[in-house]
C-alpha cells in the first residue's frame, strides 16, 4: 500500500499460498466514476490470474470467470519462454543496429501488417482511394504513412521551387506567390480530421469486414500553415467576393468552389502535416484545408485561388459529390460532415475473450467538438455513456473508451456520436428512410459489430 492510499494489482509467487490481494485502480476522473471502489481479488498464482477474468461490478473491477483456456495456456506459455524473464533472448546478447543505422525512421518489420488498405474497386492511378488500418490504430493521430488517399488523376511531383500559387479575380493585389513566398507569412499549427463524402457508400455498408473497409477513408493529423484570410487579406477583396475557386495541378486540375466565409473563418493553407513537410500523397508542396468539410474541398497541390461572385460549379460539385434524393432530385454543396463514430476495437475480423476487454474508437464531427458518446451492447435496447480521452478538439477525432466484461454470448455493439450542436449520429434505418439508397456521399450512420459465441467480430449490418 502507498502513502497516497493506492492499491495496486500484486501477483502471489508461482507456487507460494493463496494470498487475498487488495487493489484500487486509479486513472482519469471519469475512470474514478466507474472504478472507484476498492475490491478484493483473489490470486492463487501467475497462472491462475492470467486465467481470471474481469467485469464491471459496482462501479469495481473484480475477478468473474475464467477467460478462454487455450489463450491463458499461451499466455503461460509466453511467460515461460526461454526469450522471456528470467531467460536471456539472443537480442540482449549482441549490440543492435548503429545509430543512425537508418536516415529516416521506419515501423518494426513485426509491424509490416500495419499498411494502407487499398481496396481493388477503382481504377489505379486515373481514380485511386487507399483507406487508412483505423482498427491498428491508438489515439487520435493518424500518421502520416498511413494517411487515407483519395486522387483523381494521380499523384503529381512537383518541384517546390518551381511551384506557383496565383490568387486572382475579384481582388485588388493579384498575387503569384513562391512557396517562400507563402512561409513568410505568420503560420499556425491545428489538429483537424479530413474525411471523404462517401465514406462509405451507403450501398457499400454490408461488404466492408474491416473498420478500415467501412470507413477508412478519415484521418487526422497536425497541420502546419497560413490562415487562408491571411493571404486574401493581402491580396485584398473586392465588394462582391462570395466564393474562392480552388484548382489542384494534378492531371485533372481538381477544382472546387469554397464559400468566402469558410475562406476568412478557419481555412488554411498548409504546407507542414505532423511536423514534417507534406508527403506527395497529400498535396505536397501546398494544399488548402478546409476543417470539417468533405475532403475533396481541401484541394491538394494548390496552384490557383479565384475570388469570384459564383460558385463554379465543377465536375466534383454536379457530376460528382452531390446527393441523390429518392424522387431524382440531387442535393448540391453539402460540404459539412456530420458528426459519427465507429468502435474500432472489437471490431470485424478481430477475436476476444470472455472477461474484461475495453471498447474503444473515434468520433468526429465537421460541425465542431464531439460532446458525447454512448456505447450498446446489446444491439441498440440501452446505451452507456462512454469515457471521452482528452483532448477533446474542434473538428478533430476523439478517442473513446468503455469498460466492458463479455460474458461469452453473442452481442452487437455499436457506438453513436452527439457533437456540441446537439447532433446525433443517426441509424443507418433512419438515415435511409429520410435519403434513401440512391446517394453515394455521407453516410453517417450508427455502425453495429456482431460478436459470436466464439469471439469472432464481424459486421454487424443485416444481409441484404
Amino acid at each position: 500500500m502507498t502513502g497516497s492510499g493506492e492499491r495496486f494489482y500484486t501477483l502471489a509467487p508461482d507456487d507460494g499460498p493463496d494470498p487475498v490481494k487488495e487493489c484500487r485502480v486509479s486513472g482519469t476522473e471519469s475512470d474514478e466514476d466507474r472504478l472507484r471502489n476498492t475490491t478484493r481479488v483473489v490470486s492463487r498464482s501467475r497462472r491462475s490470474f492470467l486465467a481470471q477474468g474481469t467485469a464491471l461490478v459496482g462501479g469495481g473491477l473484480v475477478a468473474e470467470r475464467a477467460v478462454d483456456p487455450a489463450a491463458a495456456r499461451e499466455s503461460a506459455a509466453a511467460q515461460e519462454s526461454a526469450d522471456g524473464p528470467p531467460g536471456v533472448p539472443p537480442w540482449m546478447t549482441t549490440p543492435g543496429a548503429d545509430t543512425g543505422a537508418q536516415p529516416y525512421g521506419t515501423p518494426s518489420p513485426f509491424e509490416k501488417n500495419v499498411v494502407k488498405n487499398i481496396p481493388k474497386t477503382l481504377k489505379q492511378y486515373t481514380s485511386a482511394s487507399v483507406r487508412t488500418p483505423l482498427q491498428e490504430l491508438d489515439g487520435i493521430i493518424t500518421p502520416n504513412g498511413l494517411f487515407y488517399e483519395r486522387h483523381h488523376g494521380g499523384v503529381p511531383e512537383i518541384d517546390p521551387a518551381q511551384h506557383r500559387l496565383m490568387i486572382h479575380g475579384l481582388v485588388e493585389r493579384p498575387l503569384v506567390l513562391t512557396m517562400a513566398d507563402v512561409r513568410r507569412f505568420p503560420s499556425v499549427s491545428q489538429i483537424h480530421f479530413i474525411e471523404c463524402s462517401g465514406n462509405p457508400d451507403f450501398k457499400a455498408i454490408r461488404a466492408g469486414r474491416t473498420a478500415s473497409d467501412l470507413v477508412g477513408l478519415v484521418s487526422c493529423a497536425e497541420w502546419t500553415g497560413v490562415r487562408l484570410r491571411t493571404v486574401l487579406e493581402e491580396a485584398g477583396l473586392k465588394p462582391g467576393a462570395r466564393w474562392v475557386i480552388a484548382e489542384g495541378a494534378d492531371s485533372a486540375a481538381l477544382t472546387r468552389s469554397l464559400p468566402i466565409a469558410k475562406c476568412l473563418d478557419d481555412a488554411l493553407l498548409v504546407y507542414s502535416q505532423n511536423g514534417e513537410r507534406l508527403r506527395p500523397q497529400q498535396g505536397y508542396p501546398l494544399r488548402v484545408l478546409l476543417p470539417g468539410y468533405e475532403g475533396n474541398m481541401s484541394v491538394k497541390w494548390l496552384r490557383r485561388l479565384n475570388v469570384t461572385d459564383e460558385p463554379a460549379y465543377s465536375r466534383e460539385e454536379t457530376a460528382k459529390y452531390t446527393d441523390l434524393m429518392p424522387d431524382g432530385t440531387a442535393r448540391q454543396f453539402t460540404f459539412t460532415m456530420e458528426a459519427k463514430s465507429v468502435i474500432t476495437r472489437p471490431s470485424g475480423t478481430q477475436r476476444i475473450v470472455p472477461g474484461f476487454n475495453e471498447i474503444t474508437g473515434i468520433a468526429w464531427s465537421g460541425r465542431g467538438r464531439i460532446a458525447r458518446v454512448e456505447v450498446s451492447v446489446d444491439d441498440g435496447r440501452s446505451w452507456q455513456e462512454a469515457q471521452l480521452q482528452a483532448p477533446v478538439l474542434d473538428k478533430a477525432l476523439t478517442r473513446f473508451r468503455l469498460a466492458w466484461s463479455w460474458g461469452g454470448e453473442a452481442a452487437v455493439i455499436q457506438s453513436r456520436a452527439t457533437d456540441e450542436t446537439g447532433y446525433v449520429q443517426p441509424l443507418f434505418s433512419a438515415l435511409a428512410g429520410a435519403r434513401g439508397l440512391n446517394s453515394f456521399y455521407h453516410n453517417n450512420a450508427v455502425i453495429p459489430w456482431r460478436i459470436a459465441e466464439s469471439g469472432e467480430v464481424s459486421n454487424g449490418y443485416p444481409k441484404a
